[in-house]
């Protein structure tokens, strides 16, 4: 097996499996550059990927075929959104510790989610979905050498996944919303006395970052789990947060370290396939991705400065 040849299997499923942590490293970037600290995204994407994967099943079943794991999406988002108020309104509005928050949401909603599918399939798993995302093969692009293995049998999720972190980087760099949001996160009591209302943009970017993590959650689920349990998301939320510290809160940074962490889930779900890599035993593959989020963390301590403001409480007139 050639070099091209291991690239052609690696690369899809490096893109499929970075597409999860790419949207939620995005949310996460929201709601710190706003000041509050995201640590829940975790318990996002499993509210994201337990009302995904229900919405995908209710959807089938009322005929909507293809179409259901789509418009299961975008139920992901708003229950991820309503879901986020849980660290939002302790957090902003009664200066809780947004650690602890974190960590309560965390425990929450697995919880939560696991009573729930009990309640409606007296079992501890979903039946897996009958619609999924499918791979597909971008036309003309992916009959190119080389490039094929960027457009062949790749999930179009993975592709939102990009355009996002192109266009968050835009609304909050370029746009006056992303200065109000940037500012809230730098220095509250400025933004404040130019007339912003700290606060509502601290609800907001949590909010949106409630809806990124939902939708990640919900993109695992249809495009690579096919059924909720309670092992469904397991640990790629703080894989995430990982790859928004890693990217420096900046979406296209953040967007660079999810890839890297995706190849890396990647090398540890086939290794065993290919060569050089087939003689290692699998527990070593396996814990690779982690490994590598701690030694790229470790890299970056002391040269990734979080927004001067986040985890801090405020209150109008007050520090």
């Amino acid at each position: 097996m050639g070099f091209l040849e291991v690239l052609y299997i690696i690369v899809p499923i490096a893109l499929a499996y970075s597409a999860p942590l790419i949207i939620a490293a995005l949310g996460g970037i929201f709601s710190e550059r706003s000041g509050v600290v995201n640590i829940a995204l975790e318990g996002l994407m499993v509210m994201g990927a337990f009302s995904g994967i229900v919405s995908a099943l209710t959807l089938s079943k009322m005929g909507l075929g293809a179409a259901s794991p789509w418009l299961a999406m975008l139920i992901a988002i708003v229950v991820g959104a309503v879901f986020s108020l849980f660290l939002a309104i302790p957090a902003i509005l009664f200066r809780a510790d947004q650690t602890v928050l974190g960590v309560a949401i965390n425990m929450l909603a697995v919880g939560l989610a696991i009573f729930l599918v009990r309640a409606l399939y007296d079992k501890g798993q979903t039946d897996s979905i009958p619609n999924r995302i499918s791979k597909e093969n971008v036309p003309f692009l992916s009959d190119i050498p080389v490039l094929k293995m960027f457009f062949a049998n790749v999930y179009y999720t993975s592709y939102i996944a990009i355009a996002l972190a192109f266009v968050a980087w835009y609304v909050i760099f370029k746009t006056p919303f992303g200065l109000r949001l940037r500012s809230v996160g730098e220095h509250p009591m400025a933004a404040d006395t130019m007339g912003i209302n700290v606060t509502k943009m601290r609800f907001i970017g949590v909010m949106i970052s409630g809806g990124f993590g939902g939708l990640a959650g919900a993109v695992y689920a249809t495009s690579i789990s096919l059924n909720f349990s309670v092992t469904t998301i397991l640990g790629q939320g703080f894989l995430a947060i990982a790859a928004m510290i890693f990217g420096k809160w900046n979406p296209l940074g953040a967007m660079g370290a999810a890839l890297f962490f995706g190849f890396a889930q990647a090398i540890s779900i086939i290794g065993q396939q290919l060569p050089l890599l087939d003689q290692i035993p699998q527990v070593y593959l396996l814990i690779a991705p982690y490994l590598l989020t701690i030694l790229a963390l470790a890299g970056v301590v002391g040269r990734a400065d979080a927004p001067k403001a986040v985890g801090v409480p405020y209150i109008k007139g007050k520090r």
